[in-house]
């Protein structure tokens, strides 16, 4: 019973960083209509940005992370303005595809700088476990629990209270309409995909610190899209729900695993086999919008 409590909570705490990372993918959906294949790679080009600034540069990981963030929130805008606003008004299977090129792109420029070996983090914490009802969680994943839900807190403010928030709801909802009230479409598309790159980074960083940084790290964004489709592609409700579901089915899976079954990778697939089973009742997703066509 310990050990399932124990992937009970890991798998809440993980599941908090899939929701933020599909909140992230959904973000891009909605405003652009774009499915983005290189989120994962968005984690680890946060991830390297952060660990070099920490190792070669020796800043404190309370100057090192937010540069990090700083860095991705640009790197987000000049990615979505030199590539992919030419791609606007293209087939939306053309610019799918160049969101996959993109994914190997960075994924052999991160290889060529950084090497195809796993790096360790240098000890941002005092203690790198903490002591939470007799379980030892890890230091790192407590705190980003607390980001986690101060982001999606922050999203929740910031979709509904806020300028820029509403002008990306209103462009979500239709673009015409919203360049009609004086909305820059493109301005829209831009923050869209800063936040997302910004966003992704704490997850990035986040499972850096306790597994070690490297390529492997962008597989995290595959994990991601069956919480993005669990919870429909369009809602951000949805998408923490999903991400919460996934992961803790990925732990009740691999406790199922290690007890019973020993199959050995029930960790890793007992994620879609739950979403081919809800996409074959529910093909939108749980909260997805469905479309109705009339002919």
């Amino acid at each position: 019973m310990t050990l399932l409590f124990q992937l009970l909570v890991n798998g809440l705490i993980v599941g908090a960083l899939y929701g933020v990372v599909a909140m992230s993918f959904v973000l891009i959906y909605k405003a652009s209509r774009i499915v983005n294949f290189a989120q994962g790679e968005f984690l680890l080009i946060g991830a390297w940005t952060c660990w070099w600034l920490l190792t070669s540069w020796q800043l404190p990981f309370w100057i090192g992370f937010p540069i990090t963030l700083v860095f991705m929130l640009i790197f987000g805008v000049v990615l979505q303005v030199v590539v992919l606003r030419p791609m606007i008004g293209e087939p939306i299977i053309s610019v799918i595809m160049v969101t996959i090129g993109l994914s190997i792109v960075f994924q052999a420029a991160m290889k060529w700088m950084f090497g195809v070996f796993a790096k360790p983090f240098p000890q941002i914490f005092a203690s790198p476990t903490m002591d939470i009802f007799g379980l030892q969680v890890q230091t790192v994943y407590v705190v980003s629990l607390a980001i986690s839900i101060l982001i999606m807190a922050g999203f929740g403010w910031f979709f509904k209270y806020s300028r820029l928030g509403l002008a990306m709801r209103a462009t979500a909802f239709d673009q015409q309409v919203a360049q009609s009230l004086g909305i820059s479409v493109r301005q829209m598309f831009a923050m869209s995909w800063a936040i997302s790159a910004m966003v992704s980074a704490v997850a990035g960083v986040t499972v850096g610190v306790v597994n070690g940084v490297s390529s492997a790290l962008s597989f995290f964004g595959i994990k991601v899209f069956p919480a993005v489709i669990l919870g429909g592609l369009d809602s951000v409700i949805g998408a923490v729900l999903g991400g919460l579901i996934v992961g803790v089915l990925e732990n009740m899976a691999h406790y199922l695993d290690s007890q019973w079954l020993n199959w050995g990778n029930m960790y890793e697939i007992a994620p879609f086999y739950v979403l081919i089973a809800i996409l074959m009742v529910k093909p939108y997703g749980l909260f997805g919008t469905k479309d109705i066509e009339r002919v």
